[in-house]
């Protein structure tokens, strides 16, 4: 089997702990210049921006010179540019790092950061942030952690070794644990396991439950709750898919507290209103090192604040927000 190629090292740096885009020119096509490929293939970036791109110099090739605009194609060539950051309201909560080893960091991430760059986080990231804050700039997200929720994420020190760690999740050998704050159903018999199959369409918001063989798992088992207010619940997932949990607990009618889209999609919030976070927590990590054969059992630190406070969380999130 013939084995890829891999593609030459980035000659530009990071940018506020963001790396730079790189394109490699498809093996066929009509386009007689660079330029001409990469304002077809970019052209979300908007009039004349790639243009001005090419006359300050901002898309190099492998040995980090300008290329020019008029520069030949040439199928399988590499051209690098760094992307111009989008305006991001600084998220105003703390990234604890609970772990950190030659090998991967573990960070406790808070609710409303994303956990790589993605859309329009960017600099706003998990990520980013600990490569700057941690002057690591091979560091690089093992999985990921939905923006809204918040909790541990596992992230790998060295390139080399990320497959190993990213393997993990692939063959759940990763025992994952959260917690959500949700209204309490007396009828409702825990703990239990849900089965279910679960889709989600590319551009649709929501996924959803279809008939057909189960490839969504999670047990679910009750921790406490409060007289008529709301409870908190223990999620094991068993498999991967997205949004699982969030539907799981919708379809038992009991939806996490603070969804915006279980069971309806609501309105978004404007940029930089933080005040309602979705009431769900990856509370722990456990799994065997694949490197150093070492026991790892990590527990986040953080507590939702619908069950610590839940007459200030109701205050802050309104009708919608209590479901």
């Amino acid at each position: 089997m013939r084995r890829r190629t891999p593609p030459p090292p980035s000659p530009l740096p990071q940018r506020h702990g963001v790396d730079p885009v790189r394109v490699r020119l498809p093996a066929a096509g009509a386009w007689s210049t660079v330029r001409e490929h990469l304002v077809e293939r970019l052209s979300g970036a908007g009039p004349g921006v790639i243009d001005g791109m090419f006359d300050t110099g901002l898309i190099v090739g492998a040995d980090g010179r300008a290329v020019a605009a008029d520069a030949p194609y040439v199928p399988g060539m590499y051209v690098w540019f760094h992307r111009q950051l989008p305006a991001e309201v600084p998220v105003p909560f703390t990234l604890e790092v609970v772990h950190r080893d030659e090998h991967i960091v573990v960070a406790d991430k808070p609710h409303f950061l994303a956990t790589t760059p993605r859309g329009g986080h960017v600099a706003e990231t998990a990520l980013a942030r600990l490569r700057r804050e941690l002057d690591l700039p091979t560091l690089t997200a093992a999985h990921r952690l939905d923006r809204l929720t918040a909790g541990l994420v596992l992230f790998t020190v060295r390139p080399q070794e990320r497959g190993a760690y990213q393997t993990l999740f692939r063959d759940r050998r990763v025992r994952k644990e959260y917690e959500a704050v949700a209204p309490y159903a007396p009828a409702l018999g825990l703990p239990r396991t849900v089965r279910s199959r679960i889709v989600k369409e590319r551009g649709v918001l929501t996924a959803r439950e279809v008939e057909g063989e189960p490839n969504a798992v999670s047990d679910i088992e009750l921790i406490a709750h409060r007289g008529d207010g709301p409870a908190r619940y223990r999620l094991v997932p068993r498999t991967g898919q997205t949004h699982q949990l969030r539907v799981h607990m919708n379809a038992l009618g009991v939806p996490i507290l603070g969804d915006p889209l279980y069971p309806v999609v609501t309105a978004p919030v404007p940029a930089g209103d933080f005040r309602c976070p979705l009431q769900l927590l990856a509370r722990a990590l456990e799994f065997t090192d694949p490197v150093t054969g070492r026991e790892h059992r990590f527990r986040s630190g953080r507590t939702l604040r619908a069950w610590t406070s839940y007459d200030d969380w109701a205050g802050a999130a309104g009708p919608a927000g209590r479901q």
